[in-house]
């Protein structure tokens, strides 16, 4: 019966009969159709070649002889350009670079700065206030003028908000305590290890698992980067635990901060600066409480005396550059993972003990590039190991 239905049709619409070859059903879905058509000018038959496939209906019980042809809706599938699936992974890698870069970058120029004051000024609790004030200013003006969208915030954004602004204002102070006390160079040396602490934390805290690898790559950017600054030794207990504490609480942050801005449509940037204000409030009774007025106006005037107006200048500078740099760090870490923000801490530091060594004329020893290349060659490590 379906035979027959086969030769009829063939025999009305005029194509090659398929059971001259020995797989029908291949042969009418890959060959085009050659069907004739009868016209009254041309007595021959005219052959038309209908590049899309015909597909045969099912057999209907009422009319066995009668069968259905249609042209296919969709033609072959064509090959994927996977040169272009690649092109947003290429744009995002790229636009992290850049955000990488414009970080080390303002991050050296405030760690300069701010060496400079604490020298001439050494209040690490007022000029960690100065820094938060400043950027929260910055950001006031930004929203009031229209450069910056204003974030919309609720009470529940606050609540999440404050654990981090506890641990950034803690790790901030510590840090500058730790850089008032000691060498550029040996802060950074101690604050390098943040990626082991952040590897633990993010291990026994949040349950994340990180292959042996991983953990390898990790000793040859702690260690490199101590190597780099070998030279610049000059161990003080005060400087060594404010950088410890800052290693700590800077993690915390991180990682608090990451778990904050997801779901939220407050974005990095108005992220960190709600963040300053918050911790603006948090550490101002502190300060004040710690080194009090009579201290910082004493100290302002001594320091004014000794290096000159130029004394302003650092101070406005310090803070500015602290707020920028943290600014953009807050938009990295919107598309990076917490681990891979504090390899990026690592080698940021590199550029900082550098410019140190430049800025304050320090020795430089061969162990120096030594730790910067064995610093560089465990992050490449580590790239490859999260593969």
């Amino acid at each position: 019966m379906v035979l027959a239905a086969k030769q009829t049709l063939s025999a009305k619409i005029g194509f090659s009969n398929p059971l001259s070859r020995r797989n029908p059903s291949s042969s009418l879905r890959r060959s085009p159709l050659s069907a004739s058509f009868p016209s009254t000018a041309i007595p021959k038959r005219a052959v038309l070649a209908v590049s899309k496939p015909l597909h045969l209906s099912p057999m209907r019980s009422k009319s066995p002889a009668r069968c259905e042809a249609y042209e296919a809706d969709k033609s072959e599938p064509q090959p994927i350009d996977e040169s272009a699936e690649t092109k947003p992974e290429a744009a995002k890698k790229l636009k992290i670079g850049i955000y990488f870069a414009t970080w080390w970058a303002l991050n050296v120029v405030f760690n300069i700065y701010n060496k400079k004051v604490l020298n001439a000024y050494p209040y690490p609790w007022l000029t960690s206030t100065l820094s938060l004030a400043a950027g929260s200013l910055m950001m006031l003006i930004s929203w009031a003028v229209g450069i910056v969208e204003t974030p919309k915030t609720d009470i529940d954004f606050w609540k999440t908000l404050f654990p981090v602004a506890v641990a950034h204002t803690i790790g901030h102070v510590a840090a500058t305590v730790s850089m008032s006390k000691v060498a550029v160079s040996f802060t950074h040396i101690i604050k390098s290890g943040e990626p082991a602490f952040s590897v633990l934390v993010s291990r026994f805290l949040l349950g994340e698992t990180f292959p042996t690898s991983v953990y390898l790559s990790l000793i040859p950017i702690i260690g490199g980067c101590a190597l780099s600054a070998l030279t610049e030794l000059n161990f003080n207990m005060i400087g060594f635990m404010g950088a410890m504490i800052s290693n700590l609480a800077f993690v915390f942050r991180n990682i608090f901060s990451k778990k904050g801005m997801k779901g939220k449509s407050v974005s990095g940037m108005n992220y960190y600066a709600c963040l300053s204000m918050l911790s603006l409030l948090i550490l101002t009774p502190f300060a004040i409480a710690v080194e009090g007025p009579q201290m910082w106006v004493d100290g302002w005037q001594k320091a004014l005396s000794d290096i000159g107006p130029q004394f302003v200048w650092w101070v406005v500078a310090q803070s500015v550059f602290y707020h920028l740099y943290n600014q953009v760090s807050y938009m990295s870490l919107d598309q990076i993972s917490p681990l891979t923000f504090s390899v990026g801490n690592t080698m940021k530091r590199i550029s900082v003990i550098v410019s140190s060594i430049i800025i304050f004329r320090t020795p430089v020893q061969p162990v120096n590039a030594l730790g910067a290349a064995i610093a560089i060659l465990g992050t490449f490590l580590y790239s490859q190991a999260k593969l």
